[in-house]
């Protein structure tokens, strides 16, 4: 998840850059708790809080969470193993999926780094992972029924041989029922491959495919209103460009946006929030590392989309965006449609949120617990998060406070 940096050692080992927890498509309960309670308008960020409340341990570097259907919460980890919980009954001790054999984990930022389960998981028990294959760490996604490893299909894989860092990772259905996956450049530092800016590569992309049908002698079909279907040297799954690491990213489940925290190099860490209609953005990298330039030699004209929150990471105790996701449950109906981000190494909450007549509202709203790795949602949109060495599942909730002068500069 980082770059390579001279860190103490001890930090050195707990950092991850595992590149939007997947998000189901919205459900019933999800879809009905962003119009209830319309009355209650959102606060001002400045006037909430998180607090967490750790409801389970003992996971093993735990990377990525994801609701089902019947209020259970997936948790991968990093090895390969998925672990189940259940606010009634807890952290089943077994794994309820074993995909170690398969996994390359020689790296620190290697491993199992994403899981989705599929919009008709309810009937079908079908997953969607992504992860570091054996034997030289190929970007892999696949598909998998839950409990029947045997059973795994591969759909798509992306050489990453070279460097063990910036594996992006997340994967997530769309509104529109496609997948998304995320990948990183290849790793190292500097962008190596130059592989931001080309669209011949699936590096630093984000990828949509449609995996309920076949074509051809692949096990997935390309949506044709993908931007790059008709591109002479593109490849057609491709969604999104010019990312460095995008680990994780979310799909807002009442408007089908997606918001993507991007790691950065050295200088600031970035979130982008795209819309469905933006399929094709360019995101910068390698040319811009966030809004500023980072290689011109890299800018090669054209319209870049510039993140809307961005925080600064040279010299503050900052290190690895994490991703987050977009509040729409209805414990605070005050905070509906907040997205929630964090950070590594400095654990601080930002939340950032559209405003109607433009731009953006972001504020500095409290910490998580130590290295939070991964934000997610269970089945009625209340938030998760994962912290990683310590392996802790911790239950997350919004509070009013008063304004305490914590907000940040609006975009």
């Amino acid at each position: 998840m980082t770059r390579r940096r001279s860190f103490p050692a001890a930090t050195l080992a707990g950092l991850l850059t595992l590149v939007l927890s997947g998000l189901l498509l919205p459900s019933a309960s999800v879809a009905g708790a962003a119009t209830v309670g319309t009355h209650n308008r959102a606060v001002p960020l400045t006037e909430l809080t998180v607090v967490s409340e750790q409801v389970a341990s003992g996971l093993r570097r735990p990377i990525a969470i994801t609701g089902l259907p019947d209020g259970r919460m997936l948790i991968a980890e990093k090895d390969g193993t998925v672990r189940a919980y259940h606010p009634g009954t807890g952290l089943a001790a077994e794994p309820v999926l074993d995909l170690t054999a398969r996994i390359d984990t020689s790296d620190n930022e290697r491993g199992l780094l994403g899981i989705t389960p599929a919009p008709n998981f309810a009937r079908t028990g079908i997953l969607y992972v992504a992860y570091t294959s054996l034997p030289a760490g190929a970007l892999t996604l696949a598909r998998v029924p839950l409990g029947a490893p045997e059973r795994l299909q591969v759909l798509l894989t992306q050489e990453h041989a070279e460097y063990g860092n910036h594996n992006g990772g997340q994967v997530a259905f769309g509104r529109d029922g496609y997948l998304y996956w995320s990948t990183g450049d290849g790793g190292h530092a500097d962008d190596p491959f130059k592989a931001g800016q080309n669209l011949g590569t699936l590096l630093g992309k984000i990828v949509r495919i449609d995996v309920n049908r076949a074509c051809g002698a692949k096990p997935y079909c390309v949506p044709s209103d993908n931007p790059f279907v008709r591109a002479p040297g593109a490849r057609p799954e491709i969604w999104l460009y010019g990312l460095r690491n995008p680990w994780k990213f979310s799909v807002d489940p009442v408007d089908g946006s997606l918001w993507i925290g991007d790691v950065g190099q050295g200088l600031v860490e970035e979130v982008n929030h795209i819309r469905p209609w933006q399929g094709g953005a360019n995101l910068g990298w390698s040319c811009k590392e966030g809004t500023p330039v980072f290689d011109p030699q890299q800018c090669r004209g054209g319209r870049y989309t510039d993140p809307v929150f961005e925080y600064e990471h040279f010299m503050t105790e900052g290190c690895s965006v994490i991703g987050g996701v977009v509040y729409r449950g209805s414990q605070t109906p005050e905070a509906r449609g907040t997205y929630v981000a964090s950070d590594y190494c400095s654990t601080l909450v930002y939340a950032v949120r559209p405003q109607p007549e433009g731009g953006y509202e972001s504020a500095t709203i409290g910490n998580f617990p130590t290295q939070p790795t991964a934000i997610g949602t269970d089945v009625r949109g209340e938030l998760y998060v994962l912290s990683d060495l310590p392996g802790w599942l911790n239950r997350v909730r919004f509070e009013r406070v008063q304004p305490s002068g914590g907000a940040m500069a609006s975009r």
